[in-house]
């Protein structure tokens, strides 16, 4: 019965980490999609010779790709099966 608990209670936790890293992205792709334009904007009136928005928007924009990545799992795999590697190797 405990057992059952502690996993139930585990997938609860790993759902609500995974909740909140969904979140924390469509914060950040929000953000992004606002900012970068306002950026532009404000690169325009000021001096249009030089085009200093494309630096920041390269930037955050990797930060975003690589905070996709870890948000939808695409480097996380590995980490999941050592967890589950050194679980197994503790039961025995």
């Amino acid at each position: 019965m405990k057992n059952n608990s502690f996993e139930e209670n585990n997938r609860y936790l790993k759902a609500s980490k995974k909740v909140d890293e969904l979140k924390g992205f469509y914060y950040s792709l929000i953000s992004y999609i606002v900012v970068i334009p306002f950026l532009a904007f404000v690169n325009y009136q000021t001096s249009w010779s030089y085009q200093w928005f494309w630096w920041p928007m390269l930037g955050w924009g990797i930060g975003l790709v690589i905070q996709a990545f870890k948000t939808f799992g695409y480097s996380s795999n590995w980490e999941e099966r050592k967890i589950q590697e050194f679980m197994n190797n503790d039961n025995n």
